[in-house]
């Protein structure tokens, strides 16, 4: 158990000024991180233990009036959760939004929410994101969630994930073809973000729905970002001009979007994931309905892109950043190219030096940074007392930067994850960026893969960094992004 001597402990280490120092330690220069400083600790105790339990209180910081500490998660992120685990250990208050929480934070208080005590936590996602993915499947729980979860399985097997691989490569490679002009040596800024969340989208028309987005793009982008940034809306009301009536307009435009295109897919036998769910039958025959279908559509299309939006955004961060890891990864790029036209599933598993930058952008930078439960009765983490109904934060981002677990947890180091060093085994959830237990990502093969697609088309044809003192500049809401939409000078190599 990480005690909180250690914590404190934690607190007096210098850290070096790297790309990831913000991820470290929270920031002081900007006059926005100097007035959230200023902030002061408002003490709170959650609730106290009902006579006769060896447990004890959940402690912490109340924040701002209402907002409790949501402006600062936003600025701060990582930083913010790291900084609340050291001065208050695994386990503290976590205010927002007029809610009081609970933040877990550190391999054992996760350990025992989504392991040892599983069926004492259920989904707590309905309070950000309900209404607008309602009934996907991160907000399904227990006996449902699995039984749910059964049927999907059959749209994410091996054979459907290949077929899926053929399709996605020729979008990938001719959509990044066109973001610099012909010729080689030729430059071109291109705003990252924005460029693969586009391309993630049309990726996700062609493998989830066998559509061409097309002119539906726009709408359709803007219904997702909608629906995403809704989860913290600081009114929580259909409200005209505010980001909960946003969202919720934006899930009708995305629920009219798949019921149309329902009856044809219950006809069709393409290999898309839409046409998966629409047929998956579980062992005892069921299928899923029409609402069914919607719902998890809409959910795993949301999750497919903006996840593999902000994935692969980092990684190409990182290989700006460092320039031999960026060389390293195109050498075994263009090995693989001269024996495979059109990899498949097994030719992206060789991309070694690939992987391993993956693997590191996503423990710097994991897209979904925690997960939320909510005790669904009287129960207890690493001792403290957790009353029905409360719903509980898992920090684990947290996890993916401590000295307990990691050497030099600010570096970007991409041999910690070598067969010779395997630092993600100093505990089995020292890493985990696509959560863990039951609801672990469905989806996780599908975006890696995606992912290494990306980035193998953007080493094959470009090289890039960024300027000696640039930091990517992290905003944090429901999903990471950078503020700059990420400005990336493009140099064609061929």
């Amino acid at each position: 158990m990480v005690t909180v001597d250690r914590v404190a402990a934690r607190r007096s280490r210098a850290h070096t000024d790297t790309e990831n120092s913000a991820l470290i330690e929270i920031p002081n220069r900007h006059l926005v991180d100097r007035l959230l400083l200023k902030v002061p600790d408002r003490p709170r105790t959650l609730a106290t233990p009902p006579d006769g339990s060896d447990a004890v209180a959940v402690r912490g910081d109340a924040g701002l009036p209402y907002m409790g500490r949501t402006f600062h998660y936003m600025r701060w992120g990582p930083a913010e959760m790291l900084d609340r685990y050291r001065r208050y250990g695994p386990v503290s208050i976590n205010s927002s939004l007029g809610m009081d929480r609970v933040f877990a934070a550190g391999p054992d208080a996760l350990d025992e929410v989504v392991g040892r005590r599983r069926r004492d936590f259920g989904q707590g996602w309905d309070y950000f994101i309900g209404p607008f993915f309602r009934r996907g499947l991160l907000l399904l729980e227990f006996d449902e969630h699995m039984f749910h979860r059964r049927i999907m399985q059959q749209a994410f097997t091996r054979d459907r994930l290949e077929a899926h691989l053929a399709e996605l490569t020729p979008v990938v490679r001719s959509t990044i073809s066109g973001w610099v002009p012909e010729g080689r040596d030729a430059t071109r800024t291109v705003q990252l973000f924005p460029a693969i969340k586009e391309m993630a989208l049309d990726i996700a028309g062609e493998t989830f729905m066998a559509a061409e987005v097309g002119a539906e793009r726009r709408k359709l982008t803007e219904a997702f970002v909608a629906c995403t940034h809704a989860g913290l809306a600081i009114v929580r009301h259909n409200v005209p001009g505010g980001k909960w009536r946003a969202g919720l307009r934006g899930r009708k435009v995305l629920e009219d979007y798949f019921t149309a295109m329902l009856p044809d897919k219950r006809r069709s036998d393409a290999p898309d994931f839409f046409s998966g769910l629409c047929h998956a039958r579980a062992e005892d025959g069921s299928v899923f309905s029409d609402a069914d279908v919607v719902n998890h559509m809409i959910f795993l299309i949301m999750a497919a892109h903006d996840t593999t939006t902000t994935t692969a955004t980092a990684v190409a961060y990182y290989l700006g950043k460092h320039p031999e890891w960026q060389q390293k990864v195109r050498a075994e790029v263009r090995a693989l190219d001269s024996a495979a036209e059109s990899p498949a599933i097994a030719d992206l598993d060789t991309l070694h030096n690939l992987d391993l930058v993956v693997k590191e952008s996503l423990r710097l930078m994991p897209p979904v940074p925690g997960m939320v439960r909510r005790a669904v009765r009287d129960t207890e983490i690493l001792g403290r007392y957790i009353p029905a109904g409360t719903p509980v934060d898992l920090g684990y981002q947290v996890n993916h930067l401590l000295d307990e677990l990691w050497t030099a947890p600010e570096v970007f180091d991409p041999l910690r994850f070598s067969e010779e060093r395997r630092e993600d085994k100093a505990h089995r959830l020292a890493w985990m960026p696509f959560g863990a237990g039951s609801h672990k990502c469905i989806g996780m093969h599908f975006g890696t893969f995606e992912v290494k697609t990306i980035i193998s088309a953007m080493v094959r044809d470009y090289e890039w960094s960024f300027p000696e003192g640039y930091r990517m500049p992290w905003g944090f809401t429901t999903i990471p992004f950078p503020r700059d939409d990420a400005p990336m000078r493009l140099r064609r190599l061929r």
